[in-house]
């Protein structure tokens, strides 16, 4: 990709695209209208050059690729990729998703960092909403691979494919969602342990020390490895998610937590059967419990290493 990448935006999470853009061999121009936004921005970069040159940068990496735009137009002169990561405000993400499409080239991808907006909902200003997609990083953008890749009702689908293959070449992980969901999947998932652990400090039943500790040193070590379902999956034993849903299945209606169980029909459990199969794929069940436990060795090595310093 011979044109620059654009990132409209320099706090954490612009700054953070912005190194890892850079890490990854490409010419980066940002802009951001703050009047303290460059020394803000080589900071951010600054801070992020270690860990990525500990997991390793490309051919032609470097911090003097970046260059900071005087204007949102300058910056996507020649933008072949851009990068937004405004504040969450949906009136300002409509009015300036509308200003980078008319901005730029009709081939040019123009990608949201939102944390939450429907692309959908984003999108009502601009003139052609058929560039415009969710990619939106986890915090930091330079050190967690995932990107959820969203398109809205108006998204034309190859941009939405055209996108998740960028990320893909450039190292990330990516959710290529089928549908828009407020709040994609992860930061749902985080969203609700998150309210949980609300509930529990303001009525008194755990402490903020319990609660992280419950998941640093409890299901936060196995998540790492197979994720939430596949856990699940290996909880049932042999027997995998059926037994698990079977044994344990009228458990969702206990009082464990402050958010409503979906039903546990015949068709929730068998998708779930299904789900947790298709992903063990070859794995068998030893083999996903061989595999789980080295992984969870090594991150608590790993983890006790780092706190060590």
């Amino acid at each position: 990709m011979s044109r620059p990448i654009t990132c409209i935006g320099a706090g954490v999470i612009g700054g953070g695209w912005a190194a890892y853009f850079l890490a990854r061999g490409f010419d980066v121009v940002a802009w951001d209208p703050a009047p303290d936004a460059e020394a803000r921005l080589r900071r951010t970069v600054d801070a992020a050059w270690p860990a990525l040159t500990e997991l390793g940068l490309d051919d032609g990496a470097d911090r003097s690729r970046l260059r900071v735009a005087a204007s949102l137009a300058e910056a996507c002169a020649e933008a072949a990729f851009v990068q937004e990561s405004a504040p969450e405000d949906l009136e300002l993400k409509r009015g300036l998703l509308a200003d980078l499409v008319a901005a730029t080239g009709p081939d040019t991808i123009v990608a949201s960092s939102t944390s939450g907006f429907p692309m959908t909902d984003m999108a009502t200003e601009a003139a052609d909403p058929s560039r415009l997609v969710v990619g939106h990083p986890f915090n930091p953008p330079y050190l967690i691979p995932l990107v959820e890749v969203a398109g809205g009702e108006a998204t034309a689908p190859t941009v939405v494919k055209e996108a998740a293959e960028f990320y893909r070449s450039i190292g990330k992980s990516v959710i290529e969602m089928d549908r828009e969901l407020p709040g994609f999947v992860a930061n749902r998932l985080q969203e609700a342990l998150w309210r949980e652990a609300l509930h529990m400090v303001a009525n008194g039943e755990a402490t903020v020390e319990q609660i992280d500790t419950a998941i640093t040193e409890g299901p936060g070590l196995r998540w790492p490895v197979h994720g939430p379902c596949l856990t699940f999956h290996l909880a049932g034993g042999e027997g995998g998610m059926a037994h698990m849903l079977d044994h344990f299945g009228p458990s969702l209606k206990a009082p464990w937590t402050r958010l409503g169980a979906p039903e546990l029909t015949g068709e929730l459990r068998d998708a779930m059967v299904r789900g947790t199969t298709d992903e063990a794929g070859a794995r068998s069940f030893a083999d996903l419990v061989a595999e789980r436990d080295r992984a969870v060795i090594a991150i608590r090595r790993a983890v006790e290493g780092a706190r060590a310093g």
